[in-house]
């Protein structure tokens, strides 16, 4: 599995998750500009590889800024620095001399046919990816696309979701390819949360990665209950995640045919969907058509329980260092900006 995110906090729930499933290869990370900007979030991910022990993954940053404005709208929910303003001990390592999209075309050519992409963050990176090898979408096995909203509102103003309003140009091009695509929008994440007894189980592990997660929680939930009243949050991303290991069974999955509105008015980014004839369980393999996906619109029940068994199951291999800030009662993470690295 190749792994392309901004690396905000629903997504370094995906990463933990996914590094805590068996039986899966997580081949290469790649960061986009979304949540926070990619040099920042390939801080975030090498960091977090870093408190499981997991140095062997290969990390890349993309490219594209966001506008201030979608910046600024992040802030409040994700922190400064996209992780709930917590500061993880530093990785020794850097992002790969490759770019995001470099990586993931050599890891497709490498492994033609097996390669599957989870895509938690604006789609930048595959559509550029597309634009540089056209053969791409014959190498990719599937492609799970976190993002847009079929009949829920929009979470970047009310038409749009937030990662394909940031860059709607890149959905449409990665929606119209020829590969076997499955959208994971708010309809389904948006229904699932994490709630404060979740965050309470992650805070009690000894492993630093759920340490860190429950800290990042924390922020997430502080926000919501200045403004719901409620101590929870939808891990978004995460559920993608899970759903593209197949650890999720879904209830309502109909294949439609997707368009997004790349005009400069005021539907900017908003996905529409059109209903495809034929069966709309049919897990396609190749020759689908271009524009049609798979939408996951429900699940056969809660994902929250699952989610969280699974990460509290990541058992990291600490190096020496990590075994003695093991050891601290209550290891205590700083808050504060996550250094941004150049690719």
């Amino acid at each position: 599995m190749y792994l392309d995110c901004d690396t905000g906090v629903d997504d370094a729930l995906a990463l933990a998750f996914l590094l805590a499933t068996p039986g899966i290869r997580l081949a290469g990370i790649g960061t986009v500009s979304g949540v926070v900007d990619a040099a920042v979030a390939a801080a975030n991910t090498l960091n977090l590889l870093a408190t499981a022990g997991r140095d062997d993954i290969p990390v890349a940053v993309g490219g594209f800024d966001p506008s201030a404005a979608a910046r600024k709208a992040c802030v409040a929910l994700h922190g400064t620095n996209g992780i709930g303003d917590v500061l993880l001990p530093r990785s020794r390592r850097r992002p790969v001399d490759e770019s995001a999209t470099e990586l993931l075309i050599r890891l497709a050519h490498e492994h033609p046919g097996e390669l599957e992409i989870i895509a938690t963050g604006p789609l930048t990176n595959l559509a550029e990816a597309l634009y540089l090898d056209p053969e791409l979408p014959r190498l990719v096995r599937r492609v799970t696309v976190r993002g847009g909203a079929v009949f829920a509102p929009g979470n970047a103003g009310r038409f749009a979701e937030a990662n394909i309003a940031a860059n709607p140009e890149a959905a449409a091009d990665v929606f119209a390819a020829s590969w076997p695509v499955t959208l994971v929008p708010l309809d389904v994440t948006g229904t699932h949360r994490f709630k404060e007894t979740d965050r309470r189980a992650l805070a009690a592990s000894t492993g630093l990665t759920q340490q860190a997660l429950a800290h990042m929680l924390g922020t997430c939930f502080s926000y919501y209950e200045k403004h719901s009243s409620a101590r929870r949050m939808s891990p978004h991303d995460c559920l993608a995640a899970a759903f593209a290991t197949g650890d999720l069974e879904p209830e309502k999955m109909p294949t439609l045919r997707i368009g997004v509105d790349t005009s400069a008015g005021p539907r900017r980014g908003q996905t529409y969907f059109a209903k495809v004839d034929g069966p709309a369980d049919v897990d396609v393999r190749n020759g689908q058509n271009p524009h049609e996906a798979r939408v996951l619109l429900s699940l056969r029940r809660d994902a929250a329980p699952s989610l969280l068994e699974r990460i509290l199951g990541l058992a990291p291999v600490l190096s020496t260092a990590q075994e003695e800030a093991a050891r601290v009662p209550e290891p205590a993470f700083a808050t504060g900006l996550s250094e941004s690295v150049a690719a």
